[in-house]
């Protein structure tokens, strides 16, 4: 991976594997809802385990839990999520790793939020209810369904640079905008299977809770989001097309 000179990059469509010597940063992405009633109390003692370790990136936390990319060292990184798994409210969660031979952020910095990711829907909870998960070797079969709707949960400059196949795209600034799009342009009634998709699958936890709330029963999204289809799929058997967007320098 190669860092731009503005705040994005484009992600490959093939995975890079860890190499100590050319590829010696690792950058890991994270993210889990979660009861975190007593998040404010960790800001401190998270910014202070990423600084102590000279791990870079930004950290989301909120009561609905933590959200964020980070990158260092090998070691620093394994230090950072082994103090995130000793907070009670965290524990064990999923991450997706890259790596490059650059230092892709800038700063280090932990940020109190009311969101993880930011819909503005106030009760929207996806410990409660949310889209069924659908793995990457499922996931051709059943956006090649007809009877799906197929829909880009991400922002219009994301889906500029590649989506799938088919895929609709709601045209958003930012992810604010996603209820009013589906208030304007679904209707329950008549679009009976919706699957979603969002780069790492955060935002999908939100979109399709809200759906769910919204009437939709059958709502789905793509498990481990676009990164671990492409990471998955052979480009032979990928109905994705284009690049996919990602942050860099974001901080």
């Amino acid at each position: 991976m190669s860092t731009s000179q503005t705040t994005d990059v484009q992600a490959s469509t093939h995975a890079t594997e860890y190499d100590s010597v050319t590829n010696n940063i690792v950058v890991a992405a994270l993210y889990k809802f979660t009861r975190f009633t007593d998040f404010e109390q960790y800001r401190e003692p998270i910014l202070n385990t990423m600084l102590e370790n000279d791990v870079k990136g930004t950290l989301l936390i909120a009561s609905e839990g933590i959200n964020g990319t980070i990158s260092g060292s090998r070691q620093g990184i394994d230090n950072v999520l082994e103090y995130l798994r000793s907070i009670e409210a965290i524990g064990s969660f999923t991450f997706k790793e890259s790596y490059t031979d650059a230092q892709p952020f800038y700063r280090t910095k932990v940020k109190l939020k009311k969101e993880i990711v930011t819909m503005g829907v106030e009760n929207i909870d996806p410990l409660q209810s949310v889209g069924r998960y659908v793995k990457p070797s499922e996931w051709n079969a059943l956006i090649s369904d007809p009877e799906v709707i197929l829909i880009d949960t991400r922002n219009d400059y994301e889906v500029q640079i590649g989506t799938f196949q088919n895929a609709v795209n709601p045209n958003t600034e930012t992810f604010r905008e996603f209820p009013e799009y589906v208030a304007k342009e679904l209707d329950p009634a008549k679009h009976k299977k919706v699957a979603m998709f969002c780069t790492g699958g955060i935002r999908c936890e939100k979109s399709t809770a809200f759906m769910r709330e919204q009437g939709f029963e059958e709502v789905y999204h793509l498990e481990g989001g676009i990164l671990k289809y492409l990471e998955e799929i052979p480009a032979s058997e990928s109905m994705w097309q284009g690049d996919c967007f990602v942050f860099d320098n974001r901080v």
